[in-house]
């Protein structure tokens, strides 16, 4: 357990410290002695980005659910925390049990979008596990990817042992049981290689080589150790499996998307030609209504979440959407859980639907309209019209929404000055739909990315625009808007060409990304850290004119992923391509009958639809039915208002969360605790809880509390005691809960011992008596950029050194007021260094308010 108590150590000392404390709801902890294999699942980007990833959580469950299986989770470090650990000599470690990531067997990495592949190389050096394949030996963990990226792996493919082809829910199961039988039979790594070779889905990159032209361009790819010339992509026929969804794992820290997700249907097969992913997850799997209520209301109380986001490709195509989504609304409306569904298509977000949507809470929607000409829409077989567009914001608007968020691509294929004029066209007639409402302002927020060519598309042959051209038609749309009502943001146009560069990359990228890594690469999803000078620098080094990998590709040239199957014939993509070019409509084969793609057997393999949309008619009855319950406002303050004080204690790695996530943590809790509070009213409902003075980030306590106000006693306060304990993380230890007036105090005293890591010397201890001496004592505070003075002197009552290396502080606070943090008093009275402040441990043992004299223990 070194590398823990040497993580713990750094935490003071890194941004976002929650990002690494783990402690998470519904994670696993398994005995590390009493399993056969052991698995590190990696997410190659920080803590609130892989913690929204719904594979990872999958997998986790899954892995966890299988005997002799252990699985744990581990994510890429900030830029602080890996300096860090590098001059610590840390190793990077799991967040359950703290082992180091070269101890595991098997380290599965997520490969989610091309802007991640720097990070694998930090998780892999952090973890000191050799980069190349070629470079491990027998001690080496097997290193296997997957993900959506995995259908073009080639960049990456030096670095990985194995890549599983599409979905990892049986595959990996197959995996982890051969790898198990290989340690038990002492199997060397090349025969479990070539055992692992024979699982439908898994690529061994080293059985497999490229060879080159002059021009760069792949001559032909050898097949050093395989039966067959591709991989066939792995498949799950059917989503009925849901036991492993519904305990998720409940993040403490601050994640991108903190909600409860359910998958309710995988693959798309409307066809848009530019989509990767309606090609790679096809064919379309729904979950029954039934499964997805069960799966809804299991993981809503066993997680806290108070939103619940439908996740597919285009959520409004699952074909019972509307009774779904009336259904869900009827059971969790009056507990204040909203429904989001963050992939929608214009056309199916109907009246209906956002009638039910904004009984708790108007979530955003974000329509894609891709292209702004229907000529180039018909191109791209978006399949939808101007008048499907601002209908929906006529209705949305009407219904009460203020912003509509729009998504468009510019640089398709055979794109011209008048679509790019169309964009600005479009979202203008959207702000004029919101305009004659005449109920508030209306805002259109029209975001615009690069259309970037991906393998397994019709569109993967096509040239990618460069940064200059992205740039112009940004600009050229920015002075088309007006300036207020339409804001405009554009993904990097710089950002965009790196995407592209790995998107259709080949294995000579590998070095590329070894180099670049080396000159400073680093999260280069992140546009704080991203700096395309360090990857044109690289490419000078390695010889590789990155600009080509964005040409057009002849249809005849061999791709970089030739031996990689998605189950879509190339015949079938450059039928589509044709297609494109006489705007001829292919239609969702969900509906109309097989499109002829080649995926499909029609036993194994098929689309599962479980019903047919509903017609206008079945619409009136749909919002008929959807009136009558009750929304959340109805439950009536009558009920009476009884208002608990919880007295609890917050120690160890747990203190390191923020005020806000802390919040969270606490109405997440209550909810699976099954207390029901009252709530605000307005736009956003949160439960009415009224929480202490925050604690600085690091703090320790023993005397916090929350007054809760609920619309019905408890019928035990005991117990209630023992029933939030069971829901807190490690650290956190409710110690009382009892009858309240619901009145906080507005000014204490708060007592804090603070222990240094050190003696406190001589000059320190005067400088102590000379502060109490005084009257005033301002301080530089920054905030923001800005600099204030704040005179801190009124705030402190006592400091009294106790022993050597302890002080006890009394310090006073005022609500609404600024006050003053123990460590300033370290730092800025004491003048004690940076580091010694940090590490000293901070712990708040009472308090008590000075109007009432009170004391709290």
């Amino acid at each position: 357990m070194q590398a823990k108590i040497a993580r713990n150590k750094l935490l003071p000392f890194v941004t976002k410290p929650g990002r690494y404390l783990g402690h998470e709801y519904n994670a696993t902890i398994k005995d590390w002695d009493q399993t056969l294999v052991r698995c590190a699942l990696i997410f190659p980007d920080l803590y609130e980005v892989g913690m929204s990833h719904q594979g990872l959580q999958i997998l986790y469950h899954i892995l966890n659910g299988q005997e002799r299986v252990l699985a744990e989770r581990s994510y890429c470090p900030d830029r602080d925390m890996e300096k860090l650990l590098q001059e610590r000599h840390t190793p990077l470690a799991s967040l359950e049990s703290d082992h180091a990531l070269a101890d595991f067997d098997i380290i599965g990495i997520t490969l989610p979008y091309e802007l991640c592949y720097s990070n694998i190389i930090t998780i892999l050096n952090l973890a000191g596990i050799p980069l190349w394949s070629k470079d491990r030996d027998e001690s080496s963990p097997l290193i296997l990817g997957g993900g959506s990226c995995s259908m073009n792996p080639e960049p990456v493919a030096d670095f990985f042992d194995a890549i599983l082809l599409g979905d990892g829910e049986e595959a990996l199961v197959e995996i982890t049981t051969m790898v198990g039988q290989a340690k038990e039979n002492n199997l060397s790594r090349a025969e479990l290689l070539s055992q692992l070779s024979t699982i439908q889905g898994v690529y061994i990159p080293s059985f497999f080589q490229p060879q080159y032209t002059d021009q760069g361009t792949i001559r032909e790819i050898l097949i050093l150790q395989s039966d067959t010339p591709h991989v066939q992509r792995r498949i799950l026929s059917d989503l009925s499996c849901t036991e492993h969804l519904k305990r998720p794992l409940v993040p403490n820290a601050k994640i991108v998307h903190d909600r409860l997700g359910v998958e309710i249907a995988r693959g798309c097969t409307r066809g848009c030609r530019f989509c990767q992913a309606g090609i790679i997850y096809r064919p379309v799997r729904e979950r029954s209504p039934e499964q997805v209520m069960d799966i809804a209301r299991s993981a809503l109380n066993d997680s806290g979440f108070d939103e619940l986001a439908l996740l597919s490709l285009s959520t409004g195509d699952y074909s019972c959407i509307e009774p779904l989504l009336t259904q869900l609304m009827d059971n969790f409306a009056a507990d204040y859980v909203s429904v989001s569904m963050p992939s929608m298509r214009v056309g199916t977000l109907t009246e209906s639907v956002m009638d039910q949507i904004k009984r708790v809470r108007k979530t955003g929607f974000t329509l894609a309209p891709e292209a702004g000409s229907e000529r180039l829409r018909r191109f791209i077989n978006k399949g939808i019209t101007e008048e499907d567009l601002l209908t929906t914001c006529r209705d949305a608007f009407r219904l009460g929404w203020k912003i509509m968020k729009f998504y468009f691509m510019i640089g398709l294929p055979t794109e011209t000055e008048e679509d790019i004029d169309a964009i600005a066209e479009l979202a203008k007639k959207a702000k004029q739909e919101g305009d004659k409402d005449g109920r508030g302002r209306r805002q259109i927020n029209v975001s615009v990315g690069t259309f970037v060519p991906k393998p397994h598309t019709p569109f993967q042959w096509a040239q990618q625009i460069s940064i200059d051209e992205s740039r112009e038609k940004i600009r050229r749309i920015k002075g088309a808007l007006p300036r207020s009502g339409i804001n405009l943001k554009w993904h990097d146009p710089e950002q965009s060409f790196l995407e592209g560069v790995f998107s259709r990359g080949d294995r000579r990228l590998s070095r590329l990304l070894e180099t670049a890594w080396k000159d400073g690469a680093r999260l280069d999803g992140w546009s704080e850290h991203f700096h395309l000078s360090i990857w044109r620098a690289a490419g000078e080094k390695c010889g590789l004119a990155l600009d080509t990998f964005l040409r057009q590709r002849d249809p005849d040239e061999i791709p970089p992923w030739q031996h990689l199957h998605s189950g879509i014939e190339t015949t079938f993509l450059q039928e589509e391509l044709a297609k494109a070019h006489t705007e001829t409509y292919t239609p969702d084969c969900r509906y109309n009958g097989c499109q002829q793609c080649g995926l499909c057997d029609f036993k194994e393999i098929r689309p599962i639809v479980h019903g047919k949309k509903a017609e206008k008619s079945d619409e009136k009855q749909v919002e008929t039915a959807a009136a009558t319950p009750a929304t959340p406002t109805a439950t009536a303050a009558e009920e009476g208002h009884f208002k608990y004080n919880v007295i609890y204690s917050r120690t160890g790695d747990i203190c390191f969360l923020g005020h806000l996530e802390f919040l969270q943590l606490v109405f997440r809790a209550l909810r699976r605790a099954g207390i029901t509070t009252h709530f605000s009213q307005g736009f956003n409902p949160s439960p009415k809880i009224s929480f202490g003075l925050a604690l600085p980030v690091g703090t320790e306590s023993l005397a916090e509390y929350f007054i809760m106000d609920l619309p019905v006693s408890l019928k035990s306060p005991e117990d209630t005691v023992s029933q939030l304990n069971r829901q807190l993380p490690p650290g956190l230890t409710v110690q009382s809960v009892a009858l309240h007036s619901g009145k906080v105090p507005q000014s204490l005293q708060s007592s804090y011992t603070v222990t240094c890591p050190r003696p406190l010397s001589p000059e320190e201890l005067s400088r102590i008596d000379e502060f109490m001496g005084r009257t005033e004592f301002p301080i530089t505070r920054s905030r923001k950029g800005k600099k204030s003075e704040f005179d801190i002197r009124p705030l402190v009552a006592t400091i009294t050194p106790e022993t050597a290396d302890t002080l006890r502080l009394e310090l006073l606070y005022t609500s609404s007021l600024p006050g003053v943090k123990p460590v300033e008093i370290l730092t800025q009275v004491l003048q004690m260094d940076a580091v010694s402040a940090a590490t000293s441990k901070v712990l708040k043992t009472a308090w008590h308010s000075i109007a009432e004299g009170k004391k709290a223990t």
